[in-house]
């Protein structure tokens, strides 16, 4: 029974590493580093949430954009229900900076704490006055 045990441990370290020089291989048959097989970069992404916002408790509009197509979605109710498709991306145009900008109000400025002279403090044992 140890037998079987042993071949059988045998034979799982000898697919394994089978499997890492086929990899180290084809890294280097191609070019590229052993582990991008494993980390490499994934594509672009086709779909997106734009924006959200609670309608009430239960539901909530989300806006999606797939393949630059956005599409207003209305759930967490019964049924989610599509509001409004194909609007095009590119046509929603974003808040000009200058605008945005003008909103906040200017940063307040406070007197710096370590400029201000310092009282001394009262002697222990001494009355004050």
């Amino acid at each position: 029974m140890a037998s079987y045990f042993f071949w059988t441990f045998a034979l799982a370290v000898l697919a394994v590493l089978s499997v890492g020089a086929a990899l180290f291989v084809r890294a280097y048959l191609t070019g590229t580093s052993p582990s991008a097989f494993l980390f490499r970069p994934k594509g672009d992404r086709r779909l997106e949430v734009v924006d959200h916002a609670n309608v009430d408790s239960r539901r909530k509009l989300v806006l999606i954009r797939r393949d630059n197509v956005e599409h207003l979605l209305l759930t967490g109710g019964p049924v989610d229900v599509v509001i409004e498709t194909g609007i095009n991306a590119a046509a929603v145009r974003p808040v000009p900076a200058t605008a945005a900008q003008s909103e906040v109000p200017p940063p307040i400025r406070r007197a710096p704490v370590f400029s201000r002279p310092a009282e001394p403090a009262p002697l222990m044992g001494t009355p004050e006055r």
